[in-house]
């Protein structure tokens, strides 16, 4: 099996898993908007770090970007901005632009540590990888927030909003490791 493979292999579970666990979440009464989307970044978070440390190297970037795409898709409809699963992709992309090339150097780290440095590999890439995914997900939020209200989207707001919940969600790595371990097993 090559790479490509194996990566749609990985990207084909992975959302399969992702549809069961956030199926019509938008569509809950038990909770409010902003914990749906609490909850679809948490999990999103958690099945790309998981899938980071799978052996694709320099494959993430074409195994997390869709999934990631995903939850910019179940954002935007827990936030009730109608978008498809393609458009959330060329969102998500014209937000990693937005924010820097700090999403490009991550990338480009974590297959280094795949390849050069893979013995740091599960040790750096599980909070680098879910910091990266929560501090997208808060973005793609505020990006659908700002969109239904009709608001001007500020830039410097997005950079800020990525610094902040991407080092939020290193620390919230450590508390969901075991079930990012968990995730990674059954992928």
């Amino acid at each position: 099996m090559g790479i490509t493979d194996k990566a749609s292999e990985v990207i084909s579970k992975a959302k399969e898993k992702l549809r069961k666990e956030v199926s019509d979440i938008e569509n809950r009464t038990d909770l409010t908007d902003q914990q749906k989307v609490d909850k679809v970044i948490t999990i999103f978070s958690t099945f790309c770090a998981a899938i980071a440390v799978q052996p694709i190297p320099f494959a993430d970037i074409f195994v997390l970007t869709p999934i990631q795409g995903y939850m910019g898709k179940k954002i935007a409809d827990i936030r009730g901005y109608n978008i498809s699963e393609a458009g959330a992709k060329e969102v998500f992309k014209e937000l990693a632009g937005l924010v820097g090339l700090g999403f490009l150097a991550q990338q480009l780290a974590i297959g280094a540590y795949k390849t050069v440095l893979p013995f740091l590999g599960a040790i750096t890439t599980i909070p680098l990888v879910f910091g990266l995914t929560f501090g997208m997900g808060r973005v793609v939020d505020y990006y659908f927030d700002k969109k239904i209200k009709g608001e001007k989207i500020n830039k410097e707001d997005l950079n800020s909003i990525f610094k902040k919940a991407r080092a939020e969600g290193k620390k919230s790595a450590k508390e969901n490791k075991e079930e990012i371990n968990k995730r990674k097993e059954e992928l």
